[in-house]
């Protein structure tokens, strides 16, 4: 950022001006360090004779601390939200006159647990674009959410309770109070990180006006057919007793199973190979499986019907096995034996084939073709279980197969798996007893164990299995084409996010939403108490969307059916008797819950976000669901643009663990821990660094080294600003400003050099890139201290001075005041021009001007920095102000910039001259030819381009610096003075004394 170091304006041969590089942010701190040649010290830094002129040079003075730490820096925290109104700033803005509206909408985190840097991360960064919108003058729209329902919640809230004890009522109420107390607890974090929000109207996914509005999505959705009961497999948590969607799983990579090797007896041979594969003995199908619990629910074996198969004889003992010829080296390798091919045939010539149930006598299963058989596994063959397997259902569908769930809600095998298997856990015993009576009918040819990827319940941490159940599912497929369409028009940061979004709406093919769960908003849904049929249209939802808008869901378990099914509704919906139905025991995917909020929380007269800002677990959360509902009814995305961020993680890249011991708090982040020495306090605005100085779109690092280095940073721009506070101490900008025309060319190009700046916060900023390059100027400013300390206080030199640098003190401080809110307060507290009671949050963003952008003069200033660096590099160690300096520039458009900031041929006080930082400069076409023996001559050149490229000139030049003749200036500590201990021609005439 601007001034990170205040470091050399123009170092090396390279142009000077703004540097934007990926690099961490806004680092400054004054260095007054040379690398070739050095300055003169600032008049005063030295030890002064009797009779020193010390109490006349204007030093800075500021009442701004250096240093804010511990106990201090949390008072001073706190002290600003209250005297700045933080917790007024997003109504005051709501209700001001603005043009335009930015509306960021908050995805809920869960209300399970206290505030963490998962929170932090995310919260900062939308914080930090909702002030930079709100200073550039547009009316932000943030409503902070809460996810409020779902089985992380319920868990927590009923702890070792058995819910079989308990009533839906009261297990709800349990669940609402754990709820609301971590709600109370995170938004007292959020407030402290200082998110502005108006905290007492946020939104509750268990507030029933919010209910009633999910409801109506509901049943817009339920209208077009998109929303309907099924019997098929879903993923089912048997820890957790539900249906779970795609999105409340994590895969277990090192999960461990025991797969099997199994025979499948060809009763009937396929038609087309029954001539030739007749004579030769009993053939058996080979499959393999990861899953041998699933077996007893087998109705088919399907192939692929383009590939390759062999029926191939095994060396060892001569059984007959049909694999996929593309398969046979591998299951060699497998099975431990050679294996003779004895014909290989078109997998589409396997149909017709009628194969054995290995452990159910006389069931037999067909060989059928399907496309999801692949040949990356096992033996191209695949054992089909229609009730547990997402591509076994669609091959049931196709063929027309039963699809029976041999499997209950805990998990275990129901009595149609056989009494031998009954009550038996699928994932344990089950799946050994079924290895048992693969081995009793002669149908295991090898068992081994499988680390793979599994499916486990998110929150219980335990594997799922996949079961057949009647549940409420959403036609994804009915959906993704158009949502794909409208996920053109979406902004995406990065970028390379979008595929893995594409990627996971392709992989869902529809989505369960019922739960068989209490603590969630029920599916409004009526059931026939004789038949079973449902009960479920426009008119009873509507109106069960009014009881709970009114009553809030409680209303379905606290309400008489009466209530609920009044006579109206049964007659618009031409039903029986109320007393003919009971409700429905099921409630809806929290995923629907918070994937509607758009349609609760964002304004009717356009609900559509300018973004949506989350972690990059929600591509396949969050993000889809509110796309695929709003898709559903109304046709278009409800977010502009979506920024996906990293995680947290710790600064071993792990993921944070209290197992681990590497959980970062950022409650003890910013108040400091039991060791104070080892957990110091760091502040809100240290955290907030730590975010903006993250790349956001990786993983993001928290520990001590990183605190520690945001810690760092903020205190080397607290200095700086002081620096620049001390500088202004007497200006008044209202009244003493120099006008741009008026003022010198290095301070305006200080100007210049904020303008462009300020365009490239607002380009980062609008890509959400906080990281931002610094422009450098530490070595202009050390030219500038002469002028500034050592001239008459209201000379206008010394008020163009600081003219420049009150603008660059406002501009820095608004630009870095979305990410440190806090310091920003502070500074703009201390800084003039300013009545009591302004805040910096109510005054706008940085203030630049067309007007500095003036032709010729950054090449103008640039030039004659390149000409500094030449005559700095050919003088290393030494003092730049113990020089005479001689610039030669040929006669061009070098020559005639350089005269601009040197009127007269040698001078001791032109700008030139304090852009050199030598002691006196002569400008000239030629070199003198009698130069002393003592002179150090250098040369370059320099690329002058105006006019974009229009005029460009090469310009050469030659320096040539000698030892100083003229005695040092006991006041400015310049060698400028004609006698020894007399003051300098601009010091007299300041101090009023003749020489």
């Amino acid at each position: 950022m601007l001034l990170r170091r205040l470091g050399a304006l123009g170092g090396g041969a390279a142009r000077c001006g703004l540097s934007l590089r990926r690099v961490a942010p806004l680092r400054p701190a004054l260095s007054f360090t040379q690398s070739r040649g050095r300055a003169a010290a600032p008049p005063g830094d030295e030890a002064q004779p009797a009779g020193n002129h010390r109490h006349t040079v204007l030093l800075p003075r500021t009442s701004f601390p250096m240093k804010l730490a511990g106990q201090e820096l949390l008072e001073r925290e706190l002290q600003i939200q209250r005297e700045c109104a933080f917790d007024q700033l997003y109504a005051w803005q709501r209700e001001r006159k603005a043009k335009k509206e930015f509306c960021l909408h908050d995805g809920p985190p869960y209300a399970n647990g206290d505030a963490h840097v998962g929170h932090a991360l995310n919260k900062i960064l939308k914080d930090v674009h909702n002030r930079f919108e709100m200073l550039r003058g547009r009316k932000v729209h943030y409503v902070p959410g809460w996810d409020c329902h779902g089985l992380p919640i319920e868990l927590k809230a009923l702890g070792e309770l058995q819910t079989k004890e308990l009533t839906p009522l009261q297990i709800r109420q349990k669940a609402r109070e754990f709820a609301e107390g971590a709600i109370a607890r995170q938004r007292a974090a959020f407030q402290r990180w200082g998110v502005m929000a108006d905290w007492q109207n946020c939104y509750y996914t268990f507030n029933g006006q919010y209910e009633a509005a999910q409801l109506r999505v509901f049943e817009d959705m339920h209208s077009k057919g998109l929303i309907y009961q099924d019997y098929k497999p879903v993923f089912w948590s048997p820890s957790t007793r539900t249906a779970l969607a795609e999105a409340e799983l994590e895969y277990n990579t090192e999960h461990v199973s025991k797969a099997v090797y199994a025979t499948f007896p060809l009763t009937t041979l396929p038609s087309k190979l029954a001539s030739s594969l007749g004579a030769l003995g009993k053939v058996s199908v080979l499959v393999w499986t990861t899953q041998p619990w699933t077996i007893p629910a087998n109705q088919a074996v399907c192939f692929m019907p383009k590939a390759q198969y062999s029926l191939v004889k095994r060396t060892d003992n001569e059984q007959l096995l049909l694999v996929a010829t593309e398969r046979i080296a591998s299951l060699t390798s497998a099975l431990g034996t050679d294996m003779q091919s004895l014909a290989t045939f078109i997998g589409s010539d396997l149909e017709g084939g009628v194969c054995q149930h290995p452990t159910i006598s006389g069931k037999e299963v067909p060989l059928l073709p399907a496309n999801h058989v692949t040949m990356a596994k096992g033996t191209g063959l695949v054992h089909t279980a229609p009730a547990h397997g997402m591509e076994d259902y669609s091959v049931a569908t196709h063929f027309n197969l039963p699809v029976e769930c041999i499997v209950d809600e805990e998990g275990r095998f129901t009595e149609l798996a056989g009494a031998e298997l009954q009550g038996q856990c699928v994932l344990k015993e089950g799946t050994a007893t079924v290895i048992s009576m693969l081995r009793a009918a002669a149908a295991l040819v090898k068992e081994e164990e499988c680390v793979h990827s599994y499916p486990y319940d998110w929150r219980s941490k335990k594997p799922v299995v996949i079961r057949a159940s009647k549940q409420w599912f959403i036609n994804t497929a009915n959906l993704k084409d158009k949502a794909k369409e409208v996920l053109q028009k979406v902004r995406v940061m990065p970028e390379s996010a979008r595929a893995s979004l594409l990627a996971m709406l392709d992989r869902r093919t529809y989505w369960c939403i019922s739960r068989q769960r209490s603590w969630g908003v029920p599916i409004p849904v009526f059931y026939h108490k004789e038949t079973r049929q449902p009960l479920i249209n426009k008119h009873t939802v509507a109106h069960i969307a009014k009881v709970f808008a009114e009553k809030g869901s409680d209303s379905w378990w606290e309400e008489p059916l009466e209530t609920l099914l009044p006579p109206d509704v049964l007659k618009k919906s031409k039903a029986g008797a109320v007393t003919d139905y009971e409700r429905g025991e099921d409630v809806l995917d929290i995923w629907f819950d918070s994937g509607t909020s758009w349609a609760a929380v964002l304004q009717e007269a356009d609900p559509r976000a300018d973004v949506y800002v989350e972690g990059k677990d929600q591509l396949g959360g969050w993000f889809q669901s509110s796309l695929l509902t709003s898709v559903a009814v109304r046709n278009k995305a409800p977010y502009k643009a979506l920024v996906v961020h990293g995680f947290a993680v710790s600064e071993k890249r792990e993921k944070m663990s209290k197992s681990l011991g590497n959980v970062v708090d950022p409650d003890i982040v910013i108040h400091g821990g039991p060791d104070l020495a080892a957990s110091p306090a760091y502040g809100a605005d240290v955290l907030r660094w730590w975010v903006a100085e993250s790349n956001v779109f990786s993983e993001v690092q928290i520990g001590p080294k990183a605190l520690n280095s945001a810690r760092e940073s903020v205190n080397k721009l607290r200095n700086t600003l002081r620096f620049l506070l001390g500088n202004l101490q007497g200006f008044d900008p209202r009244t003493q400003t120099v006008d741009s025309k008026d003022m010198y060319y290095i301070d305006q190009y200080l100007l210049h050099l904020l303008r462009e700046y300020s365009i490239k916060v607002i380009v980062h900023h609008n890509h959400f890139v906080l990281a931002w390059g610094p422009v450098s100027c530490s070595d202009l400013f050390f030219s500038l201290i002469v002028r500034l300390y050592c001239d008459a206080e209201n000379s206008v030199g010394r008020r163009s001075c600081q003219t420049a640098l009150e603008e660059i003190l406002d501009g820095v401080t608004r630009s870095i005041a979305p990410i440190l809110p806090h310091l920003a307060e502070e500074v703009y507290q201390h800084a003039p021009g300013h009545d009591d009671g302004e805040t910096l949050f109510r005054s706008g963003w940085i203030k630049s001007s067309s007007v500095w952008r003036k032709p010729g003069l950054e090449e103008a200033v640039e030039g004659a920095c390149a000409i500094r660096d030449s005559f700095l590099s050919s003088i290393p160690g030494r003092n730049a102000v113990e020089y005479d300096l001689t610039i030669a520039v040929e006669p061009g458009l070098l020559f005639e910039l350089m005269e601009s900031l040197q009127e007269e041929p040698t001078s001791t006080s032109s700008q030139l001259t304090e852009l050199m930082m030598a002691s006196r400069t002569t400008l000239t076409s030629a070199l003198p030819r009698d130069l002393p023996s003592d002179t150090i001559t250098n040369n370059g050149s320099f690329l002058i381009n105006l006019e974009g490229g229009v005029i460009r000139e090469d310009s050469a030049y030659t320096i040539a610096a000698v030892p100083i003749s003229l005695s040092r200036c006991p006041r400015c500590r310049r060698y400028t003075s004609d006698t020894p201990e007399c003051l300098c021609p601009r010091c007299q005439t300041v101090h009023g004394q003749p020489q």
